[in-house]
């Protein structure tokens, strides 16, 4: 029985390590780029598929993963391999933004198909006792492996330090900021991130108050640095993208109360 008690903390505690949410720590590799590169990078087959197979209903964008044909999967999977023979630390920064965007996004899609059908993005492990897939090689670029937490929390996080970030790679997950409508390019990045941002933040998914108490989804706990560091300035951030109704009820608000987050995947009932 001791045995057995102690086999299901052990469990436990590895079971939160690997939810913990990683830091944010450059990989100096991808620091690079040139600022006089005019080059562009063509996003035209991601965005075919997002609009074919991308339902917008409700404040939830849903995939049609039951739907994706056998082509438009190749379609997929060979835009995902275009990618991965782009030698990006030769374009721009704000290519590159879209380009590492656009990338973690297909291959999270790509992902889904592949192991397709699954209840959670959760349930795909990366290694023994892992939580979720994030750390599967399942890129290469540069003749370098890059998992999906490289991209985020290696790349995008420490290169471009903004907290609109997490509103534009989505997990999956009916708790994440949609995966957006349109492919990112370098000249929608930002403002595809603000939408994002209004969108979430002003959905239940993203924010709730109910008799004063305010609920907000985890990632905003997870990653607390990147709002500010503090409840009171990841509240600000929030008052920022707010809806009037929703800034009103933020007013008089000084803390967070509770967070959640549902991993459910984000397929088209």
């Amino acid at each position: 029985m001791l045995k057995q008690l102690y086999l299901a903390i052990l469990l436990m505690v590895f079971s939160l390590a690997a939810m913990a949410a990683p830091k944010s720590d450059l990989w100096e590799r991808w620091a690079a780029y040139n600022a006089q590169s005019t080059a562009q990078i063509d996003h035209a087959l991601w965005n075919g598929f997002l609009k074919k197979y991308l339902v917008v209903d409700g404040d939830v964008n849903w995939v049609r993963y039951g739907k994706v044909s056998k082509d438009d999967k190749k379609i997929l999977d060979d835009y995902v391999r275009s990618l991965e023979v782009t030698t990006i630390t030769k374009y721009n920064r704000n290519q590159q933004l879209a380009y590492w965007i656009n990338l973690y996004n297909a291959a999270t899609v790509k992902l889904i198909l592949d192991n397709y059908p699954v209840e959670s993005i959760t349930k795909i492990k990366s290694g023994f006792l892992s939580f979720g897939p994030w750390d599967k090689q399942l890129l290469k670029v540069e003749g370098e492996h890059v998992t999906l937490n490289d991209i985020e929390h290696r790349i995008l996080r420490p290169i471009w330090d903004s907290p609109l970030l997490h509103y534009t790679v989505n997990c999956a997950s009916v708790g994440c900021p949609n995966l957006a409508t349109d492919a990112y390019t370098a000249d929608n990045v930002w403002e595809l991130a603000r939408d994002n941002a209004r969108a979430y933040i002003n959905s239940a998914r993203g924010v709730k108050v109910e008799k004063g108490k305010l609920q907000v989804s985890s990632i905003f706990v997870w990653f607390k640095p990147d709002f500010g560091g503090s409840e009171k300035s990841t509240i600000a951030h929030i008052q920022e993208y707010a809806a009037p109704e929703l800034a009103e009820q933020l007013a008089t608000i000084k803390k967070i109360t509770s967070h959640d987050y549902d991993w459910t995947l984000n397929e088209a009932p």
